[in-house]
């Protein structure tokens, strides 16, 4: 099951930040913007102020895995940014999953 695709032009991303809507936790923050596709599209940003490349590339691997088992629950049409916050720069895969599923709660976007 394949659902989604990845956000990767940066003219997408700014897109998402100007119109769409936002909500955070200590780890993460989560932007949504309907896209008017059958298919979510996921952007994950991590910034330098997390970490080395290897911290921000754990993270990344992560946040996209948890996603990835759980993309099945995400309502579809969506286009998805994540942004881990400094905070998230050590955590584990529970504490991510869990927050990942906390944003989408939040945003309603969960069934």
């Amino acid at each position: 099951m394949h659902f989604s695709e990845s956000l990767k032009k940066n003219r997408d991303f700014q897109n998402v930040y100007r119109r769409g809507k936002s909500y955070a936790n200590k780890y993460l923050v989560m932007y949504i913007l309907p896209n008017q596709t059958e298919t979510n599209r996921l952007g994950i940003s991590v910034s330098k102020k997390v970490g080395n490349s290897v911290i921000r590339h754990h993270l990344t691997r992560l946040i996209r895995e948890s996603y990835r088992l759980h993309e099945d629950m995400f309502n579809s049409g969506l286009d998805i940014v994540v942004i881990a916050r400094a905070t998230a720069a050590h955590i584990s895969y529970r504490e991510v999953e869990s927050a990942l599923l906390h944003l989408g709660g939040l945003h309603k976007i969960i069934h």
